[in-house]
């Protein structure tokens, strides 16, 4: 157990990260009815925008409904009635509203603590180093502050590469830049980024050429109305393997094909069920998902909505954005031109463009484009990579597991950092369970 707070004293949380996960932690820490003093270490972005919701593009829009948006498990009409006091929003549950509107939710979740200093604390710093040792934590940040808190709890988000210091890639989260309207424009990815991507080249009435490349040409599906199939525990299959679960996923869906129904009354059935299915597969049948099924599976789980996967059929009809199946080798500048060298099914390749964007996704190597906290946490054994090297290596119940194998009780890990122990943890209806019953568990672990 953690040892009390001294004199009495609210118990202090530093929560290091200010986007969604870090939001949605600060606040089921102050509305739980145990007193907590919080703080929120964010070098980066605005409180609640991430990489996730600082895009300014009104196109860009959620790929969840309204209705699945709320910031509390409890209240699910939270996020509804929050957009019924700002003008020009509507009151449609199953809409999908821009990802900057979202943003600002977010962030007016902690107007209620803004104003008082003694609850909430809020500190534009980048976060260098975490000590674990004595009776508490001890969190150095880059202008020399030193915080000491009973708990820290680490909602950095996604791991992002370093811009290219060549300029040759454009980041999927970079402001869009001066571009020739005519030139071409590679998109390397063709998940949910290069959607945003496109749409924000079409919004500037580009009409040059779109080729987004894709080892497997996969692309999200569209969102449409879906019933979810009640799946219980014991209906899951008692077999881990990766082979097993992706039949059973199929056979799934057929069952709701026949029954009137389609897919997606299957993917949405299981959702409630993969942190456990994730939980029982053995190291080498997880990495056989990640190789082999986990295209197929987000390309079905994270899908666009309506309005995007519209525009995006619209710019592939008029022949301006183009799939293309092949695997990204290297790029480099050929005088005034980019140039992609790919290898394709037919044969390598080489592709001119006038910008190319990286839009691989979010699962990258976390140690090796570790952030210094990250790099200073494993290097001093505080935190391990996982096996699979998609996230730290963390508990069931958000610990960070050090060198040794040990569990920390005082250093958690919530949100897409935490991805290795829960896979799907990066929408908001998995962020808010975990953070609800993460400030549950910190709540019984202090004594006040």
């Amino acid at each position: 157990m953690t040892p009390p707070p001294a004199d009495g004293a609210a118990a202090h949380i530093v929560i290091v990260g200010g986007g969604a996960s870090g939001v949605l932690m600060a606040t089921h820490l102050l509305t739980h009815p145990g007193r907590f003093r919080v703080t929120i270490v964010e070098g980066r972005n605005m409180l609640g925008c991430g990489i996730a919701y600082s895009t300014e593009d009104p196109q860009h829009l959620l790929n969840t409904r309204v209705q699945n948006m709320s910031a509390f498990p409890d209240e699910p009409d939270h996020f509804r009635r929050w957009l019924r006091t700002r003008a020009g929003h509507g009151d449609a549950p199953a809409a999908f509203v821009s990802r900057p509107t979202y943003g600002a939710y977010l962030a007016d979740l902690l107007s209620p603590w803004q104003a008082d200093s003694s609850r909430l604390a809020c500190i534009r710093r980048t976060c260098l180093r975490i000590d674990n040792g004595g009776t508490d934590m001890t969190i150095h940040l880059d202008d020399g502050q030193v915080l000491r808190a009973d708990h820290v709890v680490l909602a950095t988000g996604h791991v992002l590469p370093e811009p290219d210091p060549a300029g040759v890639l454009s980041g999927a989260w970079e402001p869009p830049a001066d571009l020739d309207p005519d030139s071409r424009v590679i998109i390397i990815g063709t998940g949910l980024s290069m959607v945003d991507q496109v749409l924000s080249l079409m919004n500037r009435r580009h009409r040059g050429e779109i080729v987004a490349l894709s080892r497997r040409g996969l692309m999200p599906r569209p969102h449409a109305p879906a019933n979810p199939l009640r799946i219980d525990n014991a209906d899951l299959p008692p077999d881990a393997r990766a082979v097993t679960l992706f039949r059973w996923a199929r056979d799934l869906a057929r069952q709701a094909e026949r029954d009137g129904g389609n897919w997606r009354d299957a993917v949405d059935g299981i959702r409630p069920h993969v942190s456990r299915l994730w939980a029982a597969m053995p190291v080498a049948e997880r990495a056989r998902f990640l190789r082999h099924a986990a295209p197929w599976w987000d390309i079905h789980r994270h899908r666009m909505p309506p309005e995007s996967a519209a525009r995006i059929a619209e710019a592939m009809g008029m022949g301006q954005l183009r799939l293309l199946r092949g695997r990204f080798l290297e790029a480099g500048r050929e005088g005034d031109r980019l140039v992609a060298r790919i290898a394709t099914p037919a044969g390598p390749a080489r592709i001119e463009a006038g910008r190319i964007v990286d839009c691989r996704g979010i699962r990258r190597d976390p140690l090796e484009h570790a952030s210094p906290l990250f790099a200073a946490l494993i290097a001093d054994g505080t935190a391990r990579i996982d096996p699979m090297r998609i996230g730290l290596d963390v508990s069931p119940d958000c610990g960070v597991i050090d060198r040794m194998g040990r569990p920390s009780a005082r250093l958690h890990a919530i949100g897409p950092v935490s991805r290795a122990a829960f896979w799907e943890i990066t929408a908001i209806p998995d962020i808010r369970a975990q953070t609800t019953i993460l400030a549950r568990r910190i709540a019984e672990t202090v004594t006040a």
